[in-house]
């Protein structure tokens, strides 16, 4: 039987009702979906638990603090760490449970020790080695810019050295909050591969031990016995501080297993914490350097392999691509500095610098005051600059240094045993003009040097300035390849290394355990010599 054929009218007809009713689906769908567009997936925990990305970032250290002590800190929890009575069995029974979570990880991830990301336990420390201070830096700062001994304000430092603070702040915020994806807060302490102590060592030596006793100092040279007491009072506070809390931690079953190793202490100023430096120098220091000299660190405190160096915190304000593009035709000024001229120990080489450059055209050289005043003069002279001379201070580093590449002026690196934050990933040969100091105070030497960098070569270094910038500015929250997200790409590469020698401690017999000194290695020289009169730094 043959079917019965339909007209080729009607299929016709057919067809062009359903093209035309698709065709007002699309149209209302479209409609609806302007009327109603999809929420955005920012703003839900669920889909994407992180803050806007539009959202910009809280780089000042002041306005940071004021925002997370009056909006944070005040639903912390008061409980505490703080060990009552200590066994050894405690000890062993925490060794257990770490060494059996240590073959979980073992049996279950591949890549274990290498894993990412990393553990860490934030210690909770009595809120007088935390929270106290940060309050006793937000009440007094405007306060505190009084200059100490070497003509530094007190409050610039502090925030040139607030490391511990940002760190900490990013390690305890709620993890709907994190954008970092290398580092995750534990909150049983047999799950960290390391533990942080949150004492806020900046704070606490100048506030505590200096600021709160000068005034007596002064007074004591005119009446000598009679406020002696009262100071040696002041002096036993601030001391006694430091004390309870490196009793505070090594008292800890976690410390005790480890002698400190796994343990990380923001170290950034170089006097602070220096009374009981002794005591932890297992553990992992977040330094600002690496003094060789002795002046600052002991022979055996500091070494690379277990120690990390960050960047200051910036004085100066970001100089971001469209400032770098705006400025780059006022840049008339060849080398700019401003600061200090006159240092002490690795620092002398600024006065011979002074002394070789004054007069110079297209060369500024001032001496750096205190104050937004200082500030502002520095800020605006190197985003006038081409090259910002950046000489070792005190210790080997300056914060100088961070000011000129957030600046845009490309630095000029004297300073023979430096090292570099995070030099393991950036290549700083990209940012910085790197000259030895016997180089650069030859009677006319450096100016030349500097005049002969091409135009071509001056131009991609400051395009590399502004993709670095990133690397050296602390925020909140914390940015991926910002300096916090730095410091744990560095600290997984220590973490073999530190359960290795975590191990070995324990079972090495103590009498007969060689310790090393490490005043035989060499220092960092920027100085030309073959590669095989060199020996391999720490």
């Amino acid at each position: 039987m043959r079917a019965k054929q339909i007209p080729s009218s009607l299929t016709r007809s057919k067809s062009q009702i359903l093209l035309l009713f698709f065709s007002l689906s699309l149209i209302l769908l479209s409609f609806l979906f302007f009327l109603f567009p999809p929420s955005d997936p920012a703003a839900s925990s669920i889909t994407h638990p992180y803050p806007h990305p539009r959202i910009p970032p809280q780089t000042s250290f002041v306005a940071s603090l004021e925002h997370f002590l009056t909006h944070k800190a005040l639903n912390h929890r008061s409980s505490d760490d703080t060990v009552r009575s200590l066994l050894q069995d405690d000890v062993r029974m925490f060794d257990d449970r770490k060494f059996a979570k240590e073959m979980d990880w073992v049996h279950g991830d591949p890549y274990y020790p290498l894993n990412f990301p990393i553990r860490v336990y934030v210690y909770q420390m009595p809120n007088k080695f935390t929270y106290n201070l940060l309050w006793l830096f937000r009440n007094t700062y405007r306060e505190t810019s009084n200059l100490t001994s070497n003509g530094s304000p007190v409050h610039r430092l502090i925030e040139q050295h607030s490391i511990d603070y940002w760190l900490w702040a990013d390690l305890i915020a709620p993890e709907s909050e994190r954008l970092l994806k290398n580092v995750v807060r534990v909150h049983r302490q047999e799950e960290a591969d390391l533990f942080y102590v949150p004492f806020f060592t900046t704070i606490s030596f100048f506030l505590l031990e200096k600021q709160q006793c000068k005034a007596l100092y002064r007074v004591l040279v005119s009446t000598r016995i009679r406020v002696l007491s009262k100071c040696m009072r002041c002096l036993c506070r601030a001391y006694w501080v430091v004390q309870e809390a490196l009793k505070w931690v090594t008292d800890q079953p976690a410390w005790k297993r480890s002698e400190g190793r796994d343990h990380i202490f923001p170290i950034h100023h170089p006097w602070s914490f220096k009374s009981v430096r002794r005591y932890v120098k297992n553990s992992i220091w977040l330094l600002p350097d690496m003094d060789s000299t002795g002046n600052w660190y002991k022979p055996g405190q500091v070494s690379l392999e277990k120690d990390l160096i960050l960047p200051y915190v910036p004085n100066v304000d970001l100089c971001d691509a469209k400032c770098v593009s705006e400025s780059e035709s006022k840049r008339t000024i060849l080398l700019f500095f401003r600061g200090r001229l006159k240092r002490n120990a690795g620092g002398k080489v600024r006065s011979k610098l002074v002394t070789e450059l004054a007069g110079a055209k297209d060369v500024v050289i001032e001496e750096g005051t205190s104050g937004d005043q200082g500030k502002a003069a520095a800020q605006k002279g190197m985003r006038r600059s081409i090259f910002c001379l950046s000489p070792a201070g005190d210790t080997p580093s300056s914060a100088r240094l961070f000011d000129a590449i957030v600046s845009g002026c490309i630095p000029v690196i004297v300073s023979d045993e430096l090292e570099l934050p995070f030099e393991g990933i950036l290549d700083y040969r990209k940012i910085a003009i790197f000259v030895s100091s016997t180089d650069a105070v030859q009677p006319g030497w450096l100016l030349p040097f500097l005049k002969g960098i091409s135009s071509t070569q001056i131009r991609e270094m400051r395009r590399n300035l502004v993709e670095f910038s990133r690397h050296f500015m602390y925020s909140s929250p914390a940015q991926p390849l910002g300096p916090e997200d730095l410091v744990w790409r560095m600290m997984g590469g220590k973490l073999v290394n530190i359960k290795l020698h975590t191990r070995r401690s324990q079972r090495v017999v103590k009498e007969s355990r060689s310790v090393c000194t490490c005043d035989c290695r060499s220092g960092n020289n920027t100085t030309s010599s073959t590669l095989s009169g060199q020996s391999l730094s720490g």
